[in-house]
């Protein structure tokens, strides 16, 4: 908990001087620039879009490592099952 804490700590500690490094005037601007509604709502469209895209390449990958798994336990049942085939100690 204290390393914790103190990780924390030190994290906030190295970023406020970024934080704080220009506290200038920009109206408001941030860092994509002067946005108004079509760029606000394309980067709610590329959001939506997004979760699916991830999930269905994140399901894609878990279905792949699912099957490697089960075709490593039939691979090692098989082993076990002629041990006696294949002699050995």
């Amino acid at each position: 908990m204290v390393r914790t804490a103190f990780l924390t700590l030190w994290l906030l500690a190295l970023s406020a001087p970024a934080a704080l490094a220009y506290p200038g005037k920009d109206g408001g601007e941030g860092t994509w620039g002067l946005t108004n509604d079509r760029v606000v709502t394309m980067a709610g469209f590329f959001i939506i879009a997004g979760f699916p895209v991830l999930i269905l390449v994140l399901s894609i990958a878990y279905h792949s490592l699912e099957n490697r798994r089960l075709r490593r336990v039939k691979a090692e049942k098989a082993r076990r099952a002629r041990a006696d085939v294949r002699g050995g100690w």
